[in-house]
């Protein structure tokens, strides 16, 4: 009913063509994702907590204003009943309270001055300190540095020392098997040598009728065993030095 007859005086001369339908566009009607930055989100609960602090600061200067404006105005009252009443009684120098009220000041000013140069003074002192223990400080790092080179230098020394020693004790320990091998082989060819000579002794003994120089056999025999010895020895040292 509304309609056709109440909404229907809308489409007269000033509405040719009636009411339009309401065109919507369906990309507004979609939900709008927004991703809050979570240090955003921080940076706004921090300037919350700041606005509180500074509201409840502002509310107590608020207070405090108007607690001095009370006052203000009680001592304003007080002034303006004291001019109203007048001169009561003898009054009081003001002029000697406030000059012993200065001395007193002055005096404090003069002592915090004469603290103020023993404390300088002290400063000082204690800066040359510091300079003092930092030069220090900076030598014996120095020191330091030095003794740890030294000891990187030492260490090497004591390794190379301490390889030499092994090699030399690994050279002993071969000499000493050589000495006792080239003495194995010199106690058996020298038992030979007295088997041939107790042999020759023998022999001398049952034919004792033949002119034999049995001195130079024996010079003879022995050189050849002392060749042959030299020959072992000589084959044993090129052995050694080939290992």
């Amino acid at each position: 009913g509304m309609g056709g007859g109440g909404m229907g005086g809308f489409g007269g001369p000033g509405f040719p063509g009636g009411i339009q339908p309401v065109q919507v566009d369906p990309t507004l009607l979609r939900p709008v994702h927004v991703e809050i930055d979570p240090q955003i989100q921080q940076v706004k609960c921090q300037e919350k907590e700041q606005i509180k602090t500074l509201n409840n600061q502002f509310a107590s200067f608020i207070d405090k204003v108007r607690f001095l404006e009370q006052q203000n105005k009680v001592l304003s009252t007080k002034w303006e009943l004291l001019q109203q009443q007048g001169p009561s009684g003898p009054r009081k120098n003001l002029d000697v309270i406030f000059e012993n009220y200065i001395q007193n000041l002055r005096r404090q000013l003069d002592s915090i001055l004469a603290q103020r140069g023993q404390l300088e003074t002290e400063l000082q002192n204690m800066q040359q300190y510091v300079e003092d223990y930092k030069t220090k400080y900076e030598e014996e790092i120095n020191r330091r540095t030095t003794a740890e080179n030294e000891f990187v230098v030492l260490k090497k020394d004591v390794d190379c020392a301490y390889m030499t020693k092994v090699e030399l004790e690994a050279k002993v320990g071969a000499l000493t098997d050589e000495i006792n091998f080239l003495r194995c082989i010199y106690e058996e060819e020298l038992a030979q040598m007295q088997t041939i000579s107790r042999d020759l002794s023998v022999v001398v003994s049952m034919d004792n009728n033949r002119h034999l120089d049995l001195d130079s056999i024996i010079e003879e025999v022995r050189r050849q065993y002392e060749q042959i010895a030299q020959n072992s020895r000589a084959e044993a040292e090129a052995w050694y030095q080939s290992q």
